[in-house]
C-alpha cells in the first residue's frame, strides 16, 4: 500500500510539472509559432497607445527576447520566489507565489485568485453533494427495477438533463423562481462565516442547476455499471451464501460499479473548482471562472492563465485522491 501511494505521488508531481509546460507552451510559444512576435506579446501589457519604443522596452523587460527554456525557468522561479516585472515606466514585485501580474489592475493575480476560490468551491462542494446522492441512488434504484416505469422514466429524466445546456436549465429556474418568489431577489455571494443560510439561500438554486446536469450523467453512469455487477458470478456466490439483498447490492453490487464513477467524479470535481464557467455567469457569482470570463474580455492573459494553472493543479490533485480511493473501494490495485 505505501509503495503504491508513493507511485501515485511521484506521478502527480511529474504531471503537474508536464502541466505547467504544457500551459506555459500554450499561452506563450503557441502565439510564437503562428507569428507573434516579442513586440505583438508585450501590446498586450502595453495598452493601446503605447508607442513602438515603448513595447519594445517592456517586451525586453518581460523577457520575450530571452530563450523559451529560459523563459519557462523564471516563470516557474516566480511561481516559488517571486518576480519582478519591468513595465516600462517602473518595476513591481510580485510576491510569491507568483501566478502572474495583471498590468490593467496593476495588481497581482494570486490574490485575487484566492477572493474568487471560496465562491467556486462552495458551488462545486454543494453541486457535488447533491448529484452523488441523486446520480448514484438513481442509478441504483434503476438498476434494480431495470425496465420499469419508474427506471425508463428516470432514464428519460437523465438524457433531457444530459443533453440541455446548464445556461438553458439556469435561465429557465431562474425565470421560474423569480416569477413564483421562491429564490433570493440578488444572487450576489454571501460568506458562510458571514451568514450560513443567506450563504445557503444564495447558492441553493446554482446547486441544482449544475447538480442536474451531473446527476443525469452519473445515473446512467452508475446504472450501467450495477446491471454489469449484479450479473457476476460473486454477485451470485453472495445470494447463495445467504446475505442480505440489501448487503449483496451496497456492498458488493455498488462497490464493484464504483471504480467508474470515481474516476468521473475526480476529473468534474477538479474542473469545477477551477471555475463553473456558465454557471457562475448565468448567477453573476464572482468565481474563478467569470474571473477568467473578465481577463478574456479585458486581453487580460495573467487572469486566465493563472485560472487555467489552478484548474490544472486540481484536477491533478483530485485524480491523486482517485487514485488512492480505488486502493479503497477495489482490493485488488492493491495487490497489482
Amino acid at each position: 500500500m505505501i509503495t503504491y501511494i508513493i507511485r501515485r505521488l511521484m506521478a502527480a508531481v511529474l504531471l503537474l510539472v508536464a502541466v505547467s509546460m504544457a500551459t506555459f507552451a500554450i499561452f506563450f510559444v503557441a502565439p510564437r509559432l503562428l507569428g507573434s512576435t516579442p513586440e505583438t506579446l508585450a501590446a498586450r501589457y502595453a495598452g493601446k497607445s503605447a508607442t513602438p519604443e515603448t513595447t519594445k522596452v517592456i517586451a525586453e523587460g518581460l523577457g520575450f527576447y530571452d530563450p523559451v527554456y529560459l523563459q519557462y525557468w523564471n516563470w516557474m522561479k516566480g511561481i516559488f520566489l517571486g518576480a519582478d516585472y519591468n513595465y516600462g515606466t517602473g518595476i513591481d514585485h510580485c510576491p510569491a507565489p507568483c501566478f502572474g501580474y495583471s498590468f490593467i489592475t496593476q495588481r497581482p493575480i494570486w490574490p485575487d485568485l484566492l477572493d474568487r476560490l471560496p465562491v467556486t468551491l462552495s458551488l462545486a462542494l454543494g453541486a457535488a453533494v447533491i448529484w452523488l446522492f441523486f446520480g448514484i441512488a438513481t442509478g441504483v434504484i434503476s438498476a434494480l427495477k431495470r425496465g420499469s416505469l419508474m427506471d425508463r422514466t428516470a432514464m428519460s429524466i437523465s438524457l433531457a438533463g444530459v443533453s440541455l445546456p446548464i445556461f438553458f436549465t439556469g435561465m429557465i429556474s431562474l425565470v421560474i423562481t423569480q416569477n413564483l418568489g421562491l429564490g433570493p431577489s440578488d444572487y450576489g455571494y454571501v460568506n458562510f462565516t458571514d451568514d450560513p443560510i443567506g450563504w445557503a439561500n444564495v447558492l441553493l438554486l446554482p446547486w441544482v442547476t449544475l447538480a442536474f446536469l451531473f446527476s443525469a450523467q452519473y445515473a446512467r453512469l452508475t446504472r450501467a455499471g450495477m446491471l454489469e455487477t449484479m450479473g457476476e458470478d460473486y454477485i451470485r456466490t453472495a445470494r447463495a451464501k445467504g446475505l442480505r439483498e440489501r448487503n449483496v447490492t451496497v456492498r458488493h453490487g455498488l462497490r464493484g460499479a464504483l471504480t467508474p464513477i470515481l474516476t468521473i467524479f475526480g476529473l468534474d470535481f477538479g474542473l469545477l473548482i477551477g471555475g463553473a464557467v456558465l454557471t457562475e455567469k448565468t448567477f453573476s457569482l464572482p468565481g474563478l471562472g467569470k474571473y477568467a470570463l473578465e481577463g478574456i474580455y479585458s486581453n487580460d492573459l495573467p487572469k486566465v492563465m493563472g485560472v487555467t494553472i489552478m484548474a490544472a493543479f486540481f484536477v491533478v490533485i483530485a485524480s491523486l485522491i482517485v487514485d488512492l480511493l480505488y486502493a479503497v473501494v477495489d482490493p485488488r490495485v492493491r495487490l497489482n
